[in-house]
């Protein structure tokens, strides 16, 4: 029918798998400090770590492959309460994970970081910025945390940067090209957020359209961004 309007294809995204393994972590000078923290594990300078990180800097692939190593429990912050932390703790380690202001239960953390300490538990936790910057109303709790040692996660240097590019199409069983690497390299935010969205676009607009991921449909979609 003339003046008809064609219907947008439904891209429908399934779950890629993404490998936590030590062996899929990639290495380089913004994360060789944490990296250096779980490797040497349980000779930590201190049983409760903080690692700090932007988003998707590699915080919780850290914290998996320290519960292997340990076989630490993992519990998100927000889901932290006190009648759970005996049972968090019971294996002697516990990653806590996602640390960020009016995200979790002060009191239930605090009585976890002294449960921990009475019984000579590690911990781990992670947030997207130091314990220093958060904004915590309870002022043991507040004094506590900031006595926490951080190693923190730094943006990724050009290679690591290229390299996550890869690995991201890699997850998703995307076919790349040096070509669209240093495209996008060249072209996105230097973060790791920014480089997991672009993947993330192409992938399903690639799927959407019924195209391969290429240089050309990246500059389509980063065009019109």
């Amino acid at each position: 029918m003339a003046g008809s309007v064609q219907p947008r294809q439904l891209a429908f995204v399934l779950p890629h798998a993404e490998s936590l393994t030590r062996d899929n972590f990639l290495e380089g000078p913004a994360n060789e400090a944490a990296l250096a923290l779980i490797e040497r594990w349980p000779d930590w300078p201190n049983r409760i770590m903080w690692l700090s990180g932007e988003e998707g800097s590699g915080k919780s692939h850290l914290a998996s492959i320290w519960a292997e190593q340990s076989g630490a429990r993992t519990i998100s912050a927000h889901a932290l309460a006190a009648a759970s932390v005996p049972n968090a703790l019971a294996t002697g380690a516990l990653v806590v994970e996602d640390l960020k202001a009016g995200g979790f239960d002060e009191r239930a953390l605090f009585h976890l970081m002294n449960l921990a300490r009475e019984d000579a538990a590690f911990v781990l936790m992670t947030g997207r910025v130091a314990p220093s910057a958060l904004e915590i109303e309870l002022r043991d709790l507040r004094s506590r945390l900031r006595a926490v040692p951080v190693v923190m996660l730094a943006a990724p240097d050009d290679l690591l940067f290229r390299a996550l590019i890869v690995k991201f199409c890699a997850d998703r069983q995307l076919a790349v090209d040096e070509s669209l690497v240093g495209y996008l390299a060249s072209r996105i935010e230097r973060s790791y957020g920014a480089a997991r969205r672009a993947i993330d676009l192409l992938d399903s607009e690639a799927l959407r359209l019924g195209r391969p991921v290429t240089r050309a449909l990246a500059a389509e979609l980063l065009r019109n961004a």
